[in-house]
This record gives structure tokens, C-alpha cells and sequence, in this order.
């Protein structure tokens, strides 16, 4: 089977071998299969990825852990032990456009299959490598979400005032780092379209959530400013946080003066605008207390979606606190498609709109070493 038979999209014609298992390896190499990617999944015989046994839940007898970041690829079951699997694992490398690889430090350099010795057998291929913690004096530590969330200070600033260190509801510093590789992968491909040279791209759980944390790491980088958590309330807006309406939360973000003037207004509260205490927004950041509890006492007055529909139409950035039955629902409300079936398994859409060569649904997450005939074939095995 040649590379002309690979489907369109634009990313077509590329072949990325995924040594990466978990999530943010797997969701880089994901975003780049949704646009055309060919992508080659190397898994380990019997067991395969770890989050194939990562449930409940689980949809038709499969984790939905494993379903939620690995549609569109291929897999192939090798044990990287085994001499004939290695080899055939060095033979996909060869042909390969990209490797995405997460294991431990030095794994793959041990295996034979690392960025140096790859380059004189595919001078062209975009390596990347994602760890925790890099791979110098960090090599040695586990690269889980959950320890880069609390030793990255992404703990320290989640959760109540006092309060222990909370981590975010998902894998954040996973998805962070996993579009990170991508958006690395996709940067070593235009400079190899200019040079024909590949490269290596290393990206880290560690340095990717510094990057994320964006002002709360800027008030560090910049100032000095070590932040503490806050628990809804934002450290430079207000108001900017959770509010209380008759029936249940409702979030308000009024990021300006005008907007905040424009929440008065809707609230019956213009006093509120014109007090000198809330002009300003240092002002209101400095009486946050008192301003709040004026606010609250106002919304007391109608349910959250009432204040939802009031506001929105005022212009006043706001919205309930929804589950994610009731997220789903909005994003279909507002036409945003958020779901797709790929032979009938339900996926989360691809959110990249690409008005030429949009993202593509063409085959389900794969089942375990499914694929091994057709890899085998394209490598002439």
C-alpha cells in the first residue's frame, strides 16, 4: 500500500510512528491524525496502552479514558524486547516523518531507537520527545500530571484561601503539554519543508505548566510575586468570581469599567457604578468584600439562567456553573457540534475549525495490535 492511499486533510501524506502511551504523547499525536496524519500507534503486546484498563467508565467494554485521545491511528503490537520487534520498530522509525515518544530518559536511546541514532537512517524526521521534568538533572522523576500539578505551583494557586493544594479537575498539565508537542511537531515540519532537515523537539511537563500559568508566572517572573490561591475570585478583576442567584452559582467576569457599569444597570444597582469606591477597577479590587456582598445581595433576586439571558443581553460577560451534560447541551445550542460518532463510538469533535481542510473522523480508536498486517505492509515486512 503506498503513502498516495493515505487520506486527505492537511496533514495527509505524513506518517507519525506514536511510541507515546497515556495522555499528552497520545493527544499530540491525535490532534495531528484529525488533520490527516497517518498515525502509527506502537503499543505493548497483551496489555497495549496503559489506559486501555484505566476505567470505569467504560463504553462497549473500552475505557473511555483510552477512547478520548486515540481515534484515528493505527495499532501495532511490538515487544521492543524482542529482536524482531525492535527491528520492525526501527524499520517504522526509518519511514517515518515523526516520532513522538514519552517513555523514561535515555529508554529509547537504550532500545536503539533514539534521535541520534534515527538521524543517519532518517535525516528528515521531526523526533519529539515529551518527559516530566526534562532530561538532564530531571530525568529521574515521574512525569504524572498530578506531581508536575503540585511541584509546578498549579496546586498552590487552585482550591480555597488556607486551604490545602487542589488539583484541576483534568489532566491539565497533560493537555497543555501534549499541545505543545504539537504545535512543536508542526514548527519542525515547516522548517523541514524549507531545509529538508528533521529535528528534535523536546517538550516538559514542568516547563509547559510555567508557561500556562501565564500571569500568575509572569507575577513571579516579573515582580517577585509569589500568588496564592484564591478560591474562585480572581487576583486582579473584580468582579470577576462565583456569585450567589436565587436557585444556584451563576460566574460574572466584567473585566472593564463599561461592563461593570452595565452589570449595575441590569442588576437596578447604577448607585453601585457611580460609588467612587467601585469606579475604578484597582478600586474594586481594593473593596472587594463590600462590593460583592452588594452584588449577591442583588442577584438573590432571579434564578441563575434568568440573570444568564438578562445579562448576556446587557453585554455582561457571565454564565451558570454547568455540568457537563449541561455544557454539552450549550455547545450544541450555539451550534458548535461538540460530538461525533466514529463507527459507533462517541468522541469529543476536534475543536481546530480549518475552513479548507478541516479535521476528520476516520477511523475509531483502535483495538490492540489491530492494525499489524497493514503497518507491515507499508514497510515491505
Amino acid at each position: 500500500m503506498s503513502m498516495d492511499a493515505f487520506d486527505a486533510g492537511a496533514l495527509s501524506g505524513l506518517l507519525v510512528a506514536d511510541f507515546s502511551r497515556v495522555l499528552a504523547g497520545p493527544y499530540a499525536t491525535m490532534l495531528l491524525a484529525d488533520l490527516g496524519a497517518e498515525v502509527v500507534k506502537v503499543e505493548r503486546p497483551g496489555a497495549g496502552d496503559d489506559t486501555r484498563a484505566w476505567g470505569p467508565p467504560y463504553a462497549g467494554g473500552e475505557a473511555t479514558y483510552f477512547l478520548a485521545v486515540n481515534r484515528n491511528k493505527r495499532s501495532i503490537a511490538l515487544d521492543l524486547r524482542d529482536p524482531a520487534g525492535l527491528e520492525t520498530a526501527r524499520a517504522l522509525a526509518a519511514r517515518a516523518d515523526v516520532l513522538v515518544e514519552n517513555f523514561r530518559p535515555g529508554t529509547m536511546d537504550r532500545l536503539g531507537l533514539g534521535h541520534d541514532a534515527l538521524r543517519p537512517l532518517n535525516p528528515g524526521l521531526v523526533y519529539c520527545s515529551i518527559t516530566g521534568f526534562g532530561s538532564g538533572e530531571g530525568a529521574g522523576l515521574p512525569g504524572y500530571d498530578l506531581i508536575a500539578q503540585a511541584v509546578g505551583g498549579l496546586m498552590s494557586v487552585t482550591g480555597e484561601p488556607g486551604g490545602p493544594g487542589t488539583k484541576a479537575g483534568v489532566a491539565l498539565v497533560d493537555v497543555v503539554t501534549g499541545l505543545h508537542a504539537a504545535l512543536g511537531v508542526l514548527a519542525a515540519l515547516r522548517h523541514r519543508d524549507r531545509t529538508g532537515e528533521g529535528q528534535r523537539v523536546e517538550v516538559s511537563l514542568l516547563s509547559s505548566l510555567l508557561s500556562a500559568l501565564t500571569n500568575h508566572a509572569s507575577a513571579y517572573a516579573a515582580a517577585g510575586v509569589v500568588p496564592r490561591a484564591m478560591g474562585n475570585r480572581h487576583p486582579s478583576i473584580v468582579p470577576y468570581e462565583v456569585f450567589e442567584a436565587a436557585d444556584r452559582p451563576i460566574v460574572i467576569a466584567a473585566g472593564n469599567d463599561r461592563q461593570f457599569r452595565a452589570l449595575c444597570e441590569a442588576l437596578e444597582r447604577p448607585g453601585l457604578a457611580a460609588d467612587p469606591r467601585f469606579a475604578t477597577n484597582a478600586g474594586r479590587v481594593a473593596a472587594r468584600d463590600v462590593l460583592v456582598a452588594e452584588l449577591n445581595a442583588a442577584l438573590a433576586a432571579r434564578t441563575a439562567d434568568e440573570w444568564f439571558g438578562l445579562l448576556t443581553a446587557a453585554g455582561v460577560p457571565c454564565g451558570p456553573i454547568n455540568d457537563l451534560a449541561g455544557a454539552f447541551s450549550l455547545a450544541e445550542r450555539l451550534g458548535l457540534e461538540p460530538a461525533v460518532e466514529v463507527d459507533g463510538v462517541g468522541q469529543v469533535a476536534d475543536p481546530i475549525r480549518l475552513g479548507a481542510t478541516p479535521p476528520s473522523y476516520r477511523r475509531r480508536p483502535p483495538r490492540l495490535g489491530e492494525d499489524d498486517a497493514w503497518v507491515r505492509e507499508i514497510l515491505g515486512r
